[in-house]
C-alpha cells in the first residue's frame, strides 16, 4: 500500500451514533478483505469537520456536506453492502495509489 500508517477512516451520520455504527462494521469488514490497515472511527457530520481523515464513508446526506474533508469519500446507499463497499473502496484507494 502507498501507505506507511493506518489509514484514518470515518463513517459519518446525523448523529454518530446509529447508523455510523452500523457502517463502521461493514467498512471494517471492507477494509480487512482488502487487506489495508485502518482505524475506522464513527462520528457525526460536525464532529468530522473538525478531523483530518483519509476517508470519509456516508450517504450522501452526509457525505455532500463534507466535499474536501479527504482524499477519499465514498458514498453510499446501504449501510450493510460490505461487498458493495469493498468495490468502491478498492477503486478509489487504486486511483489514489494506495493499492496495487
Amino acid at each position: 500500500m502507498g501507505l506507511d500508517r493506518p489509514l484514518e477512516v470515518l463513517t459519518v451520520c446525523g448523529v454518530g451514533m446509529g447508523s455510523s455504527l452500523m457502517l463502521k462494521m461493514t467498512a471494517e469488514q471492507a477494509l480487512q478483505a482488502l487487506g489495508v490497515d485502518a482505524r475506522v472511527e464513527c462520528t457525526d457530520v460536525s464532529t468530522a469537520r473538525g478531523k483530518q481523515p483519509d476517508v470519509v464513508i456516508g450517504q450522501d446526506m452526509h457525505t455532500s456536506e463534507l466535499p474536501d474533508l479527504a482524499p477519499v469519500t465514498v458514498t453510499i446507499s446501504d449501510f450493510l453492502d460490505a461487498a458493495g463497499l469493498e468495490t468502491a473502496l478498492r477503486e478509489k484507494f487504486t486511483a489514489q495509489g494506495w493499492l496495487p
